[in-house]
């Protein structure tokens, strides 16, 4: 098994999708609208593929070297499915509004499993908004009552965002990313979503979309919290924790020297996602070049994981 290993991204085209990711991740396909790159995948019918062996899925491999690749603790937890899920995400329009349920409720519902997940701002348009979390109180049936009165968007904090700013969506949040926002997503390895409003658009028959105000309403974590952004001091050379939760843990590095990932000395496997800049990382039997756009992953079995060059970049493994 490679030290360091990469994956053939899986380009969504949607309605929505802007510009910027086929330039970010510098490359020469012409596709318009494209909305997400899927960059690890471990969900059933999308399984991102090795682009050193693109006929091996990234679970096969987890089949074939299980604590190796993942750890012995993820292995055992999870098996041979990969936890995680890794996308950027370019919106060019308003994304629906939405909430995943957590684990108990998605089981209860049918589901396999619930999703929690974040979000990494870069460079997006002037004016670019999100939604994320309510601002005010309201009981299973008052939700049921605004999204049939269209008013539900009144009852959520919205923000303005700038590149860098981080919001961590536990499951039940309710949440949707606005036109002009690029980030970075990481999320359990879970499709499910709910849709709760879509502004009542039509689609190409002029049908509105399938809502789940039912699911969801049994999903929704009704707290209200003051804010919703994560709030963290940017540092230098060192990581910056962001998320600390049961199914991830991530930091970002922003270096212009030689420094090394700390979670490398771990019982996982460790995610590298490029944002900004360039450099290379190294384990103790490889080397890579590493740059705006890559998605690296780094099996747990190695126990040194060096990057060096003037870059900014994210780090995910699971404690």
């Amino acid at each position: 098994m490679k030290e360091i290993l990469r994956f053939q991204p899986i380009l969504k085209q949607t309605l929505w999708g802007g510009d910027k990711i086929i330039p970010f991740k510098r490359m020469t396909e012409s596709l318009d609208n494209v909305g997400e790159s899927w960059e690890l995948s471990g969900v059933d019918g999308n399984e991102s593929h090795s682009a050193d062996q693109p006929s091996v899925t990234l679970n096969q491999l987890v089949s074939e070297y299980g604590e190796r690749l993942l750890g012995h603790k993820n292995y055992e937890r999870f098996g041979n499915e990969f936890p995680l899920l890794i996308k950027f995400i370019d919106a060019r329009q308003n994304l629906s509004i939405q909430v995943h349920p957590n684990d108990e409720t998605a089981r209860r519902q049918g589901k396999t499993r619930g999703k929690t997940e974040m979000w990494y701002l870069m460079e997006s348009a002037p004016g670019a908004q999100l939604y994320s979390g309510l601002r005010q109180q309201l009981t299973p049936e008052q939700y049921k009552a605004k999204v049939a009165d269209d008013t539900i968007c009144d009852a959520l904090s919205q923000y303005a965002v700038k590149e860098d700013d981080v919001f961590f969506l536990p499951a039940g949040r309710i949440h949707a990313i606005g036109a002009g926002c690029f980030l970075a997503e990481i999320q359990q390895t879970s499709d499910v979503t709910y849709r709760i409003y879509d502004f009542k658009r039509r689609d190409k028959d002029g049908n509105y979309r399938q809502l789940h105000t039912k699911e969801a309403a049994e999903a929704i974590d009704y707290t209200v919290l003051p804010d919703y952004r994560t709030s963290y001091t940017p540092r230098k050379n060192v990581p910056v924790r962001l998320v600390d939760c049961t199914y991830f843990t991530t930091s970002v590095y922003d270096i212009d020297t030689a420094v090394d990932v700390e979670a490398a000395r771990l019982d996982s496997f460790v995610i590298l996602i490029g944002l900004k800049g360039e450099g290379h990382v190294r384990t103790d039997g490889e080397q890579q070049h590493f740059a705006a756009g890559d998605t690296l992953l780094i099996p747990a079995e190695n126990q040194r994981i060096e990057v060096d060059g003037q870059m900014k970049f994210l780090e995910v493994h699971i404690a």
